[in-house]
């Protein structure tokens, strides 16, 4: 019944008058309807801020930065001072012109303590931004890092008109004013926002007109969405739901590799969770290959040691993690719990494969005496109710660089410590790494981190995923190469719409 009225409400929010230049994806309603266009944002609304906005530096096709409005950029020797070049001719929306002023402004509000963006544990390493002339400004740090442009490709880090947002730095901009191959013309998150194409887009015209970006906070109803062409793409599917795409003329299916990951996160201050050795034996007790193949299919997934980090990244440490059935028992017995224990598990469907790897995980946790009670909690506000609210939950993370995500996930006063790691040895270490010039030791340091959050952290991340879309045949440019970082505006769409 819920799927019938979820896809009821999807096709009643469509456009009728949807044609062959009409895009239209879904939004998962992860924050229930309090979506923010502004990117820095808690709640930020992913889908529209990807598409209205543009960033300084953006993800290449090998993974590393590569020029979006900044053309090119270079250090001195300590790397504490970075210097870009901007792109000449760049306008926003609204006319006015991009310069390094917006620059200074966009990247300084990410350190606001009012706005408390996620993005702060990671940008408050900049100590200020000097503007050297209209197109050029140069990031002083306060302390050395070696990869600082890989932080400015972060999906949120966009560039928004200073003048525009009225230059307060502690304040969300919800303008929706960008310099992005679309812009904003109706903003609903829970019904449908609308984007136009932007024809001063200094990237070139967009591939279709219009945007769509339709609420359906159900996995099963966006499927129903797509099947019945209400729909043009879906981001990720779970193995049971490629059968439904796949070899059929009218869609096509793409895997991609990628460091993506859903997992389950045990708060490191609530009980019984405080005492790492009850996380350590609830996580030994994963056959991870197999919850992998039961999940996500055989070739969906890299098998992952409870790495944030994925095999693709340069700083990724090898690790080995057999399940170990006894050596749980044995931690549990020494943490005061000889007959085992039993835990809530809170969980949704926010993500591909997040329930059934919850009822796996249950099902491998009843061999070391581990009773694991699954709590079904609603999809649409998940966000906002559930995630960092409860004790043991369900979460999902898109591919980040090492230094991001260790640093946004596992820093005591990161706003998404969603563990609660609280480690002064370890933000010691993440300042350390970031710190050293010399890449093996780098990584090496980088390497130290991971091992630790495998021996003490509160993660269970099993496997990386291979993102298995699903998306209309009518649709092309749609580069297998890209995870997270679609680029919308190569996308193109024929025939008759719907």
């Amino acid at each position: 019944m819920k799927k019938t009225l979820l896809l009821s409400a999807a096709i009643a929010v469509a456009s009728t008058a949807a044609t062959a230049e009409t895009l239209r994806i879904p939004h998962e309603l992860g924050y229930g309807g309090s979506e923010s266009i502004d990117p820095i944002s808690p709640q930020r609304f992913y889908e529209a801020i990807q598409n209205v906005y543009s960033r300084l530096v953006r993800q290449g096709d090998d993974g590393r930065p590569s020029a979006d409005l900044a053309l090119s950029w270079e250090a001195t020797p300590d790397a504490k001072e970075w210097t870009f070049k901007l792109r000449p001719g760049v306008t926003f929306h609204n006319g006015n012109e991009f310069t390094a002023e917006d620059v200074a402004f966009s990247l300084m509000r990410t350190q606001s303590e009012t706005i408390d963006s996620p993005t702060k544990g990671v940008m408050e390493i900049i100590d200020h931004v000097e503007v050297v002339d209209p197109l050029t400004a140069k990031v002083v740090l306060k302390q050395t890092h070696a990869d600082f442009p890989l932080l400015v490709m972060d999906y949120r880090i966009k560039m928004l008109d200073a003048e525009t947002c009225g230059g307060d730095l502690d304040a969300l901009c919800e303008s929706g004013v960008g310099t992005g191959p679309f812009q904003l013309t109706g903003y609903d998150p829970l019904g449908t926002t609308t984007l136009d194409r932007f024809d001063n887009y200094y990237g070139g015209a967009a591939g279709v007109e219009k945007m769509e970006l339709i609420a359906i906070a159900d996995q099963d109803a966006r499927v129903a969405a797509l099947q019945a062409g209400q729909i043009d793409f879906i981001y990720a599917l779970s193995a049971e739901q490629v059968p439904l795409f796949k070899n059929n003329p009218n869609f096509t299916v793409q895997s991609v590799p990628t460091g993506r990951w859903v997992g389950l996160v045990m708060n490191t201050t609530l009980e019984p969770f405080n005492d790492p050795r009850v996380r350590k034996a609830i996580r030994m007790t994963a056959d991870r290959d197999a919850l992998g193949k039961l999940v996500y299919g055989k070739d969906g997934f890299i098998t992952s040691c409870d790495h944030p980090v994925w095999s693709g990244d340069q700083y990724r440490a090898e690790i080995e993690c057999p399940r170990d059935i006894e050596g749980a028992k044995a931690l549990l017995a020494e943490a005061g719990y000889p007959n085992g224990l039993t835990v809530e598990l809170f969980v949704s469907d926010i993500s591909e494969g997040a329930v059934k790897m919850a009822e796996v995980l249950q099902n491998q946790a009843k061999d070391a005496s581990i009773t694991i009670e699954l709590v079904q909690a609603p999809s649409d506000g998940y966000w906002g109710d559930v995630w960092m609210k409860e004790a043991f939950f369900a979460t999902g993370w898109s591919q980040r660089p090492a230094d991001q995500i260790l640093n946004e996930a596992y820093r005591s006063t990161a706003a998404w410590n969603e563990t609660a790691w609280n480690s002064a040895d370890f933000d010691a270490g993440l300042d350390a790494a970031r710190g050293e010039l010399d890449f093996d030791k780098r990584k090496a340091l980088y390497g130290n981190l991971q091992k630790e959050l495998w021996e003490n952290g509160g993660s269970f991340i099993p496997v990386h995923l291979n993102t298995v879309r699903a998306f209309s045949s009518k649709l092309g440019g749609i580069q297998p190469v890209e995870d997270f970082s679609i680029r919308y505006e190569d996308v193109t769409k024929s025939g008759s719409g719907s």
